[in-house]
C-alpha cells in the first residue's frame, strides 16, 4: 500500500509542479512544494527529502554541468553583441526567402545550437530576427515560441556531434563519444526537422485561415537596420567548434567539451569583434555569460532536485521494475524510462543526469545492449515529455523572451516539442533495433 501511495504521490506531485508554473510561481517554489509531497507520500522524512535528496541533486548536477553552461553561454554573449547570431539567421532567412520562414527561422536557430551556443542564449539573440520575419510574412505571433524551442530542444540537440547539455551529460555518464550512435542520429534528426516543419506549417496555415494575423505588442522593437558581419565569417567558429570537440585520438576525446565551446568563443571574438555595436568591456560580457549560466544552470538544477527526492521514493523502484519489464524490446522500456524521468525533471538534461546511472547497469550490463546505442536512444527520448508546461526554458521563451502567454502559445510548443520527438524516438527504436552495430 505505501508503494501505491507513493506513486500516486509521484503523479500529483508532477501535476501540481505543472500546475504551479502554468499559474507563474517561482520554479524554485514550485520545485520545493512538489519535493515535498513526494516526500510525505514516499516515506522520506522531511528535511532529509530536502537537505539530502534535493540539494544532492541539485548541486550534483549543477556542478557536474556548470562548465558547459558557462562556455555556451560566453558563446552567446560573443554571438550577441557582435550581431553574428544575427548575421547567420539572416544569411540563412535571405537564401531561402521570407516566404519561407516557417523552415527559415527553425533552421536558422538550430544550425546557431548544433555549433554550440546554449539554446537558452538563442533565444534572446534570434527572437527580434524571428519577430521581424514573421512580421514581413504575416504569421501569427504566438508561433515564436513554438518555432525557438522547436530549434532550440530537439533536432539540433539530438544531433550527434554537438556540444549541447544532454549530450556531454551522456558523455561523462556512459562513457561515450559526442557522436554516439551516429548513423541512427542523424535519420532521428531529420525525421524530427521535417516532421515538425510540416506540423508547424499546418498549424500556421490553419491559423491563417481562420483570420489570424501578426499582432504586434507595444514592447516589440524591429532592428531592420542592424549591421551584421558576413554570415559565413560568423559560421565559421561554430564549425570549428563542431571540430574540436569531435577529435579523438586512440578512441579519447582530445578536447574536453566546455574547453573547446570556449575555444570556438575566443576565435569568434576576434573574428568578429570589429562588428561589435555594443560597447560592453570584454570582462562584463564573460561576467554576463557566467550570470546567464547561473540562472539556467540553476532553473535546471532546481527541477533535477525535484528528480532526485523521486527517485528516493519507496515507490520508484516498483515503477523501474515495471519499466525493465516492458514486453517488447529492450530500447521501448529505454525510451519509455527515459522520456518519463525526463517529464518528471522537467528537463532532458537533468532527466538524463537521473536516468543514464540507472539504466545502464540494467541494459548495458544486464543485456547488452551495445552502450552508444543507448546513448543516443536515450538522448532522443529525452527530447519528448521534458518539454510539458514546466520545463524552465519552455516558461523563458514563452513568458520572459516572447511575452507571450502558455494560453496562447503552449500548444505549439507541444506539437513540435512533445509528438514530433516521440515520432523520432519510435524511429529510432526500429532502426536501432534492426540495426544494432551502427555506427
Amino acid at each position: 500500500m505505501s508503494d501505491i501511495l507513493s506513486i500516486i504521490g509521484m503523479i500529483v506531485a508532477l501535476a501540481a509542479l505543472s500546475f504551479m508554473v502554468m499559474k507563474g510561481v517561482n520554479i524554485f517554489i514550485a520545485a520545493i512544494v512538489s519535493s515535498l509531497i513526494v516526500a510525505v507520500t514516499g516515506g522520506i522524512p522531511l528535511y532529509e527529502a530536502l537537505q539530502t535528496n534535493y540539494m544532492g541533486g541539485f548541486t550534483g548536477f549543477f556542478g557536474g554541468n556548470f562548465l558547459i553552461f558557462v562556455a555556451g553561454a560566453i558563446m552567446g554573449q560573443v554571438y550577441e553583441k557582435t550581431n553574428g547570431a544575427k548575421a547567420i539567421a539572416r544569411m540563412i532567412i535571405n537564401g531561402l526567402g521570407k516566404q519561407a520562414a516557417i523552415v527559415a527561422v527553425p533552421l536558422a536557430i538550430g544550425i546557431l545550437t548544433y555549433g554550440g551556443i546554449a539554446g537558452f542564449v538563442v533565444c534572446f539573440a534570434v527572437f527580434p530576427i524571428a519577430l521581424e520575419i514573421y512580421r514581413e510574412a504575416d504569421i501569427p505571433r504566438r508561433f515564436i515560441p513554438g518555432a525557438i524551442v522547436f530549434a532550440c530542444c530537439t533536432f539540433s540537440a539530438i544531433g550527434p556531434g554537438n556540444p549541447q547539455v544532454g549530450n556531454v551529460v551522456l558523455q561523462n555518464a556512459l562513457g561515450t563519444t559526442l557522436m554516439a550512435g551516429a548513423v541512427v542520429g542523424f535519420v532521428a534528426t531529420i525525421v524530427t526537422l521535417v516532421v515538425g516543419v510540416f506540423m508547424l506549417t499546418v498549424m500556421v496555415k490553419r491559423a491563417q485561415a481562420a483570420g489570424e494575423h501578426f499582432v504586434a505588442k507595444p514592447t516589440d522593437k524591429f532592428d531592420d537596420d542592424a549591421v551584421c558581419p558576413n554570415g559565413w565569417l560568423a559560421l565559421a567558429p561554430l564549425a570549428l567548434t563542431l571540430i574540436l570537440i569531435n577529435i579523438k585520438v586512440g578512441g579519447a576525446q582530445i578536447i574536453p567539451t566546455p574547453f573547446g565551446v570556449f575555444l570556438g568563443s575566443v576565435l569568434a571574438y576576434i573574428v568578429l569583434r570589429k562588428y561589435k555595436t555594443d560597447p560592453t568591456p570584454v570582462m562584463d560580457l564573460l561576467a554576463n555569460g557566467i550570470r546567464n549560466a547561473v540562472t539556467a544552470a540553476a532553473n535546471t538544477s532546481a527541477v533535477v532536485g525535484f528528480g532526485s527526492v523521486v527517485k528516493a521514493a519507496s515507490g520508484f523502484p516498483v515503477l523501474c521494475s515495471a519499466i525493465e519489464n516492458i514486453p517488447g524490446p529492450p530500447l521501448v522500456a529505454v525510451a519509455l524510462a527515459t522520456t518519463i524521468i525526463a517529464g518528471i525533471c522537467g528537463s532532458g538534461s537533468g532527466g538524463l543526469g537521473i536516468a543514464a546511472p540507472i539504466l545502464k547497469p540494467i541494459f548495458v550490463d544486464g543485456l547488452g545492449i551495445n552502450i552508444n546505442v543507448l546513448h543516443r536512444m536515450m538522448m532522443v527520448a529525452s527530447c519528448g515529455l521534458d518539454s510539458l508546461p514546466h520545463n524552465g526554458f519552455v516558461v523563458t521563451v514563452i513568458n520572459g523572451v516572447c511575452g507571450e502567454t502558455h494560453k496562447d502559445a503552449y500548444m505549439p510548443v507541444f506539437w513540435l516539442t512533445v509528438v514530433t520527438p516521440l515520432i523520432a524516438t519510435a524511429v529510432s527504436i526500429i532502426l536501432f533495433t534492426l540495426f544494432p552495430n551502427l555506427p
